[in-house]
């Protein structure tokens, strides 16, 4: 006798971990089925990681809040460790699925999973929808009137805001916690999915550091930014939610902005994962000295400022915006190091990393990128250490040693390598 199976709509978590203003999830409920709420530990990209990885800790952490709130009305959260395509298979065979509903991701990996996934339900006559929900754009939604995108952020930032102003995207009442459908699954721990909690926390966001932040933005010695990069990056903000409190904040909109213009820059030039966004720069002749990379990475390089984003990041999975943007123009510039080097390193290391922001800024420092500026600006480390920590409070945080003979000599003189940055750049232009 066949066993039957529960007819299921299925919603698919996956960067998106919240219950409320869901698009997808919104969308699932308003279907003719119950809802059975998915995660997939994918095994392509989880694989990849230490088994301390401080990401999955944090998702994990979030599934298992999620998980609770739909057990106390008699749902659970089905949650498997598969490569997806295989889970998918198995998904199929174990309900009876009615309709597929997920929030669109546009980084290449999951354009292609998604893909796969799509002709795969497709044998089987599911339906497989696909919304927006990490982005207020998306795609081709801000482009110039030749319909091609924007290259530069200002233009881009301006069409937006027009946009915005036109239409602005109320939030989807996504938690009925009744449409869900009324089975229990067991929650897996973090041990049984291969992995161990990890020492370094996603720190809470603070909303209410919005209000300040032109202000205090620049000064890595403060705590002035609000910490909601891992936020969006997991979905545990929605992004409605968030633009609408930003509203009245025009430096942290763009930001927002920002973000959305490097998503949209990959998914027309997806190319930028592994090359130049301007090809006139693949003939720098990087030095690549794999000795003064770790230096680099471990924060020995005897530039304070440097040497203490290194040491933060290290240990924390964070480093301040400002400081950000100094360690990767030495990189690059002081060092002559390929900024796919600190690109590939700061993957591994932050809580925040999100692949088209990462490659935007990395590009940007490194001058490769969708950037106006020219390829002659380097960072003084010094000059910025003077005007945004002139006190060393942040450095003599993460740099105690700074004044004892421990503290190494500089890796560099800046005047000289900043001539050979330029020598090299100006020679390797196509």
């Amino acid at each position: 006798m066949q066993e039957h199976k529960t007819a299921v709509s299925v919603f698919w978590f996956r960067r998106d971990l919240r219950l409320e203003d869901n698009h997808g999830l919104y969308r699932a409920i308003e279907g003719d089925h119950p809802v059975l709420p998915l995660f997939i530990f994918d095994t392509n990209i989880t694989d990849e990681l230490p088994a301390d990885d401080a990401r999955i800790s944090f998702i994990h952490k979030t599934l298992h809040s999620l998980n609770n709130q739909l057990s106390e009305h008699g749902s659970a959260l089905f949650c498997i460790k598969d490569e997806p395509l295989a889970g998918w298979k198995k998904i199929t065979e174990k309900f009876d699925v009615k309709a597929v509903y997920a929030n669109e991701d546009y980084e290449p990996y999951a354009k292609s999973r998604d893909n796969s996934i799509h002709d795969f339900l497709k044998s089987r006559g599911i339906p497989f929808s696909l919304v927006k929900d990490q982005v207020i754009f998306e795609k081709a939604e801000v482009v110039k009137a030749d319909e091609k995108p924007y290259t530069v952020y200002t233009p881009y930032r301006n069409k937006w805001q027009d946009l915005f102003r036109e239409e602005r995207p109320a939030p989807y009442p996504s938690d009925d916690m009744h449409s869900f459908v009324k089975l229990q699954f067991r929650f897996p721990g973090l041990s049984e999915l291969g992995f161990r909690s990890s020492g370094i926390k996603v720190p809470d966001y603070k909303l209410e550091r919005i209000a300040d932040y032109a202000e205090t933005r620049d000064i890595p010695a403060l705590a002035g930014t609000s910490r909601l990069g891992p936020h969006l990056r997991f979905g545990t903000i929605g992004i409605r939610t968030l633009v609408k409190k930003a509203e009245s904040y025009p430096v942290f909109l763009g930001e927002l902005i920002w973000r959305e213009f490097f998503m949209q820059i990959l998914y027309h030039f997806p190319h930028v994962v592994d090359q130049n966004f301007r090809p006139k720069y693949d003939g720098i002749a990087w030095r690549n000295d794999a000795e003064e990379f770790e230096r680099w990475k471990e924060g020995r390089t005897g530039y304070p400022i440097v040497d203490a984003g290194m040491r933060e990041l290290n240990s924390t999975g964070f480093m301040h915006n400002r400081v950000r943007m100094v360690v990767g123009s030495f990189l690059c510039k002081h060092l002559l190091v390929d900024w796919k080097w600190g690109e590939a390193y700061f993957a591994e290391k932050l809580l925040d990393y999100e692949l088209s922001s990462n490659n935007g800024n990395w590009q940007w420092v490194a001058g490769t990128g969708c950037d106006a500026s020219p390829y002659f600006r380097v960072f003084n480390p010094t000059a910025q250490q003077q005007k945004f920590d002139p006190k060393l409070d942040y450095i003599n945080k993460w740099v105690p040693e700074l004044d004892s003979t421990g503290y190494p000599e500089p890796i560099v003189e800046h005047r000289l390598a900043r001539e050979r940055a330029i020598r090299a750049y100006k020679k390797g232009l196509l």
